[in-house]
This record gives structure tokens, sequence and C-alpha cells, in this order.
């Protein structure tokens, strides 16, 4: 039985205001971080301009309708028997909210993104477990945050990756030791770790520590399921391109083995986050591994059977940029350098 939320839905477990011990917060952190499932499922949130974001929630045919920040809105998606399913449940409620948020005029705002939720895996490390995903998953993020980089400014082809730039690659650690380390030290709203508030003798109450979870927005996220956040806006229907990429190398277990095989040396490079977000595909190192990535993702689509409309959407965002080294950004930087 499927057991993680909507994406970017409220947890309501975080009502009570029980205050923790230091030891009680990282036990609640690791039971909660993956509920194991063997892949199958897809859930997806895709971020949209909004001139006039819902104040409140807004349920749509499938999923719902929030409100991001001041110019982005949320369409989140229930999670889905498989990826054509997701992709259509997606296409449906994206319909039936862009009317409602009305785009506004100008740049799309940086903070918006696509984030992909997939089902953790199963205990252990074998071809479904969640250690070998969570690895993947890691390992794989800067190259798909290279390709789908389309945020430029400052000097950056992802200005949305670019604080992401001191991240090392692979997090230290098993899968729940790793992202209870991540979510004790990160810092909250007002600049300081949970540790840190318990060294302080400030502890958290289980409410609070709930909103910090809910805060986090790391590459690789722990909801229970795997959320993978590294793609940027994409125009138009482009949103399904990083969907499917991403579940097809995570699910699809010949190409879990290529992606691996492509990605797994990349833990070893140094400052890879920030040059994903300047280089993006200009990196050769990045550029290869996307190369490596999106040829098996499109081959194990074919295998599946997905539909020529989604193969060829993957064909010509490959042709159009893997292939040359470029990314959704450079278009934005040429015609500003034309313009100039």
């Amino acid at each position: 039985m499927l057991s993680w939320r909507l994406p970017d839905e409220p947890t309501r477990a975080g009502r009570h205001v029980t205050q923790l011990t230091e030891q009680a917060a990282e036990l609640l952190i690791a039971e909660r971080a993956f509920a194991p499932a063997p892949p199958g499922f897809v859930g997806a949130a895709v971020d949209v301009p909004a001139a006039s974001p819902p104040d409140s929630r807004t349920r749509l045919r499938h999923g719902y309708l929030a409100a991001r920040s001041a110019r982005v809105a949320v369409v989140s998606g229930p999670p889905s028997p498989g990826l054509t399913n997701c992709l259509d449940r997606m296409a449906e409620d994206l319909a039936l909210a862009r009317p409602l948020v009305a785009a506004p005029g100008g740049p799309v705002a940086g903070g918006a993104g696509i984030r992909i939720a997939l089902e953790a895996g199963l205990e252990g490390g074998g071809p479904l477990g969640l250690v070998r995903r969570w690895q993947l998953a890691h390992t794989l993020a800067p190259v798909l945050a290279a390709a789908f980089a389309n945020t430029p400014g400052g000097g950056w082809r992802s200005a949305r990756q670019a604080a992401r730039r001191h991240l090392p690659v692979l997090p230290l650690g098993a899968p729940r030791e790793a992202w209870v380390a991540y979510a004790m030290e990160a810092p909250d709203s007002h600049g300081r770790s949970v540790r840190a508030r318990f060294r302080e003798g400030a502890a958290p109450t289980a409410a609070e520590l709930d909103r910090h979870l809910e805060s986090l927005r790391p590459p690789v996220g722990a909801r229970g399921h795997l959320e993978i956040d590294v793609a940027d806006h994409q125009p138009g229907d482009g949103w399904r391109v990083p969907v499917a990429i991403a579940a097809a190398l995570l699910d699809d277990p010949q190409a879990a083995l290529d992606a691996t095989a492509a990605t797994a040396h990349l833990a070893r490079e140094s400052g890879l986050w920030e040059r994903a977000a300047r280089e993006a595909l200009t990196d050769p190192v990045l550029a290869a591994a996307a190369r490596d990535c999106f040829i098996a993702a499109y081959a194990a689509l074919a295998r599946q059977g997905a539909p020529r409309s989604l193969r060829d959407a993957i064909a010509e965002f490959t042709e159009r940029y893997v292939l040359r080294g470029r990314t959704p950004a450079d278009d934005i930087l040429d015609r500003s350098a034309a313009q100039a």
C-alpha cells in the first residue's frame, strides 16, 4: 500500500506542541525518512508563474494548486501508478490551474522548478534497494540540474542551483543517517540549525520540527519517498521531460544500471554543484554523463512503450541541448546577447 503524501502536502502530525529531546528528534526524522516500497508509483509537483497565487489550497481534478511565493504557484499531483498516468494527470491539472493564477509579465521567478517523487525502494542495497536508489539519485542530481538549467543570471546558468554550490555530490553515511545529519544541521528560517537549538537550550517542539522538515529543499529529499528537486522551470509542456528522465533512470532496471555507470564517478568530482549551476553542460564531465543518461532514458521509455509524443519530446530535447552541450538557459543568454 502506497504510504506517501502528495508532493508539497503539509503534514498533520505537527499540530501537537510536545517538546523534544535531541535524541527523540533524530529518531523521529529517521522514522519518517523512508517508507520502503518497490519502484512503480510516480508523482510530480510543477511550479507555475503566477500573477495571483491562490490564498489557500485549491483542489484540482487529481491534485491541488497552492501558493509557493508571491509570483509562483505549485500544482502538486497525486502518486500515480506509472509514469504515463502521472504525466496525464499532471497535464489535466496544469490546464485547470493556469487560468486561475494568470501568468505574470516578465521572466519566470528564479525559484520556480519541478519536483519528482519516486518510491524509496526496498530495504537493503539490491537492484530495487533503498541504498542503491539513494546513491544513484544523488550522483544523477547534478547531471539533471545541469541539463535542465534555465534560470540564468549573475554568471550562473541556474541561479536556482547556485545556492547548492557547496553541497557534496553524495552525503556521507547510509540513507537514514545521512538524512538525519542533513536535517539536524540545516539552518531554519532564523538561521539556526535544529542541533544548535538543542545545544542552546531552545529545543524545538514537534510542530516546529515538522515545519523545519517541510521547509527543506535539498536536491534529493527523504519524504517517505524520494523527492528529486533538480530541474528549473521549463517552457511550455517541457516539464514532462525532467519527470520522464528521472523516473526512467531510477525505476527502469537497465536504465538504472546505465545511469549508475555514467554517474558513479561523479561522487569524487570537486565543486560539481557549482559547475552544474555555472557551466551546466559546457562542463565536459557533466556533458558526457548527461549524454549517456539521456540515451539510456530514451531506450528505457522505448522498451516500456511510452507514448510517442513523450519519446519525441525527449529526443528533441536531447538533440537540441544535451548532444550540443547546451541547456535552455543558453537560449535565454543568446537572446540577451543578441539584444545587447
